[in-house]
């Protein structure tokens, strides 16, 4: 007996042995149960998911010798002629090769004809949308008003082809591709029903290959049978299909939350003995990545379509969003930028390697209180507590790390003095963490003393009649508080903090005090000074202080802002307060709806009443208002911006 293909071997021959598609057969189904028969039906999707075995099926349903049922008999003559392929009134038509009119025309002649055989006659037309215009013409008032004898299947693979009108006269039924979890289980069941010994990673291999098609599926496993002499294996699977596993994809990124260049080096070199395509391959590392952040934002809703749950949610917990976010940037820009490098490999590694270069250095909680510093030995005469800026030069001739210089006189200088535990809000966004192996070459740069921060100096209008910045002076409600208040630390001089003391508790309206050194602390105000940073830096701003009592404060977020909040975000949020406010006192954050001003709304606040505060400038401006009286002109506000 001659060898049958699985795919022609395992075609389903009842609705009850079909895999996936159950929106349609549960149509199809009550239709036939209660009679409610349409003449003409029209089946899309891609290719191998069913289209034209739902269509034999339905026919066999059609013209059983036991009645219009859902579930032939499978064992009269009518069944067994449609399985075998030769039932007379299920006429079968490859539209690509009848395009022709008269093609068309020579069939609908025979429609008036009663069925030889079955009950009804049943033209199964596949491929329609490749009928031309004339056929398209010539079939339409037939499939409008056909013969109570004559039903209509059609199936397509492109039903934006169709004309309009053919698509009103049919029911459409739109077959979505096989999930890749439902396309493995009923490779498992047909290989055990074939004695073929196999792995379940072969059979992910062969599934996400198939793109979906249920027919391109077991084509590949028929393949695969001969490739691998009976017994499929994951590697030799992989070797056939010429395609990188996902568990060297997950290699990657494990070795990236380890920081490992060593490793992510071998791996890539690994990997290139495939030949691989590597946006591919990128692609895969983004979708990763993408499945990762959707594990870290809503644990629990990544499903096993690809067979590597376990991995998706040990990399989400063991990974930052941060580190997440940052690499998926990294990976979606460089599969762009793939096809400018002279060498596809050499571009892949150098988007591995920006990926563990420009890591974010997202602090834990032990860390936030300890200041950031060089790997290199501090000079003798560095301060304690300063992050160290300059890394000794290799030569003995360099020039040493000196602290800071001191500016030039100016009206209440603002020395440079990092925050133990904080980082200027400039610093703390673009600073990231660099992996040693890029770390050892100093550069000339590198011997740059940091700058101080700069002092702005009064701001002097060129019109007199415009002074924005005057106007903004005259307002109490729209000053912003003073940069110097900011980044006042416990590490100053002991004279210089009793006056910021002072200043605060004059231009402050309250706030939780934790010892006699640290000035009022105001929520709206002072959130940044804390050390919190990134994404968990904007969860802060929209939260709410309530200060239930001395020992008790509650942070109030509302509802969607507080689904964005992690265990990771709420244990830094927590912390950092802690470390202000002192140990003694109960932290918590609450879903509820703020009732008082988060620092998030403070902050639209001010900005749009400095932007009022310019408009009404620009208004009263006298040359304003003399260009808008000479030409009729009139203000557009919203192009207004008050000057920073």
């Amino acid at each position: 007996m001659s060898y049958q293909v699985l795919a022609r071997k395992w075609r389903p021959g009842s609705f009850k042995e079909m895999v996936g598609q159950e929106h349609v057969l549960k149509a199809l189904i009550h239709s036939l149960d209660s009679q409610r028969l349409h003449h003409a039906y029209l089946f899309t999707g891609t290719r191998g998911v069913g289209k034209t075995t739902i269509g034999r099926i339905l026919a066999k349903c059609l013209n059983c010798e036991g009645g219009i049922t859902s579930e032939p008999c499978g064992r009269c003559t009518s069944c067994l002629e449609v399985n075998e392929g030769r039932f007379i009134d299920l006429i079968e038509i490859d539209a690509a090769s009848r395009t022709k009119v008269e093609d068309m025309r020579e069939l609908l002649e025979n429609v008036q004809y009663a069925p030889t055989r079955g009950r009804f006659k049943v033209y199964l037309i596949d491929e329609v949308h490749m009928l031309s215009t004339s056929s398209f013409n010539a079939l339409l008032k037939t499939l409008e008003e056909p013969p109570s004898h004559v039903k209509f299947l059609l199936a397509t693979t492109d039903p934006q082809k169709l004309p309009v009108t053919i698509l009103s006269r049919c029911l459409q039924f739109n077959l979505k591709n096989m999930p890749a979890e439902k396309i493995v289980h009923y490779l498992e069941l047909i290989l055990g029903k074939e004695n073929i010994v196999f792995s379940t990673p072969s059979l992910w291999l062969l599934a996400r290959a198939a793109d979906g098609s249920m027919r391109d599926a077991l084509s590949l496993t028929d393949q695969a049978i001969s490739y691998c002499h009976g017994n499929l294996h994951e590697s030799q699977v992989s070797e056939m299909l010429g395609t990188v596993d996902h568990a060297r994809t997950h290699i990657l990124i494990d070795c990236l939350a380890r920081a490992d260049a060593k490793g992510l080096l071998e791996a890539s070199a690994e990997m290139a003995q495939f030949s691989p395509d590597y946006r591919e391959l990128l692609a895969n590392i983004i979708d990763i990545l993408h499945r990762v952040a959707i594990e870290q934002a809503v644990p629990g809703v990544t499903d096993n379509s690809l067979g590597d749950r376990q991995n998706i949610c040990q990399f989400a917990a063991s990974l930052t969003a941060e580190d997440v976010q940052l690499w998926y940037q990294i990976a979606l820009v460089g599969r762009n930028d793939l096809e400018m490098s002279p060498d596809l490999k050499a571009g892949f590694e150098m988007v591995l390697l920006r990926m563990l270069a420009f890591k974010p250095n997202i602090q834990s909680g032990e860390e936030l209180g300890k200041p950031v510093v060089s790997d290199c030995p501090a000079a003798p005469d560095e301060p304690q507590g300063t992050e160290i800026q300059v890394p000794p030069a290799p030569e003995p001739d360099s020039i040493p790390a000196e602290p800071e210089p001191e500016p030039e006189p100016e009206p209440e200088p603002t020395p440079h003095v990092d925050m133990p535990g904080q980082q200027p809000e400039e610093e703390s966004i673009g600073q990231v963490s660099v992996h040693p192996a890029f770390e050892r070459i100093p550069s000339n740069y590198d011997l740059i003393p940091p700058p101080c921060d700069p002092v702005s100096p009064p701001f002097e209008p060129v019109l007199p009649s415009y002074d924005p910045a005057a106007a903004l002076a005259e307002s109490d409600d729209v000053t912003l508080p003073d940069a110097r208040t900011d980044y006042k630390t416990e590490s100053e001089s002991e004279s210089e903090s009793e006056v910021e003391v002072e200043v605060e508790r004059a231009n402050s309206p309250g706030g939780t005090e934790n010892s006699a050194d640290h000035p009022p602390f105001v929520w709206v105000e002072h959130y940044k000074d804390i050390g919190l940073s990134g994404m968990t830096l904007n969860l802060a701003a929209n939260c709410a202080w309530v200060q239930k009592d001395d020992r008790h404060v509650e942070l109030h977020v509302d509802s969607g802002n507080f689904r964005l909040i992690t265990g990771v975000h709420k244990k830094r949020i927590i912390e950092a307060l802690a470390k202000r406010v002192g140990a003694g006192v109960f932290i918590e954050l609450v879903e509820s709806e703020p009732t008082i001003e988060t620092p998030a709304e403070r902050k639209d606040r001010l900005e749009e009443e400095r932007r009022l505060l310019a408009v009404e400038s620009i208004k009263q401006d006298r040359n304003v208002k003399a260009i808008v009286d000479a030409f009729q002109a009139s203000i557009i506000e919203k192009t207004i911006a008050p000057i920073d």
